[in-house]
């Protein structure tokens, strides 16, 4: 009887032991630190067809704290709407309950970027700022591209590297020995460091999150595949394209940590792929910086 070749038996031993990994850090999670209960609600009450815009009001109104920094959210210069807003049951009507539950999200975020000064070379608020810029570009590019959906392309920049806060929360010592090992071994990716340190990388943490969290498949897709979305299918992967061009221009411009980013350049494919220029993407550089900065006193977190 023949044996399969020893490298398919180590392939196929490696992915069991990952997503063992994977499993047992995100269940792990859950015990630490994750979206609070509200947002979690708002989540379950916008993805079921039945609920209304009063449904989601009357969630909303039970928590004052996520109420205010929704209008905050929604009054601020990211957003650039005529006039106050005055009560978040205009908001809905105005923007809708998907836009509105993206919103909810990213205003939870900010405390799960909470610690300060991991180890000398990684600060969480640099990851956060690095989070916000990609989430301002990707809303910059989807307007290019004529995606549409601005909220949905700012929260999916958000979260695209949720999986490193995974690593952060629930492999604190391991994930300081990837960011020492990348500081004295410059060549090496972040991601082939996760997998050698802790059997698993962020990819494949966030796509795991975001399915325990009920997100969308297309933000499973961004927070998995963010590094290589060609290699989703063609149908499946024009958000998590815009959103790993946006990772590189925030690296680019030096905007918050950036050790994940692999390359400088952008694949002509991807660029295509979704329907932008070169000169698209200079246009976007040049208005990066405003952007992000608006982001980051939009989701400044007072609390």
């Amino acid at each position: 009887m023949s044996q399969a070749p020893s490298g398919t038996e180590s392939t196929s031993s490696k992915n069991k032991d990952s997503e063992a990994v994977i499993q047992a850090v995100t269940r792990e999670i859950s015990h630490i630190a994750t979206l609070p209960e509200v947002t979690l609600k708002i989540i379950r009450l916008v993805e079921d067809p039945d609920s209304t815009a009063q449904d989601l009001n009357n969630v909303i109104s039970n928590d004052p704290a996520l109420g205010a920094r929704i209008l905050k959210v929604v009054n601020s210069a990211f957003y650039g709407l005529p006039g106050q807003i005055g009560s978040t049951n205009r908001a809905i009507v105005l923007l809708g309950l998907n836009a509105v539950k993206n919103i909810a999200v990213a205003a939870s975020l900010t405390k799960l970027f909470r610690g300060g000064q991991i180890c000398a070379s990684f600060n969480a608020r640099d990851l956060w700022h690095h989070s916000i810029a990609v989430g301002a570009c990707t809303r910059l590019l989807a307007a290019k591209s004529g995606l549409g959906l601005p909220d949905e392309a700012f929260l999916a920049g958000l979260i695209h590297d949720i999986g490193l806060m995974v690593e952060l929360q629930a492999r604190r010592a391991q994930f300081v020995e990837v960011v020492e090992t990348l500081d004295q071994n410059p060549n090496l990716t972040l991601r082939e460091t996760e997998i050698k340190v802790i059997g698993a990388n962020h990819e494949q943490f966030g796509a795991e999150l975001c399915r325990l969290w009920k997100f969308p498949v297309s933000f499973s897709y961004v927070t998995g595949f963010h590094h290589r979305p060609l290699e989703l299918e063609p149908q499946n992967r024009r958000l998590t394209c815009i959103v790993h061009i946006a990772d590189i221009l925030s690296s680019r411009l030096n905007l918050g940590f950036s050790r994940s980013v692999e390359t400088q350049e952008i694949n002509p494919d991807v660029l295509s792929d979704v329907g932008l220029t070169p000169e698209d993407i200079e246009e976007v550089l040049q208005k990066l910086p405003e952007a992000t900065d608006e982001a980051m006193v939009m989701l400044q977190d007072n609390g």
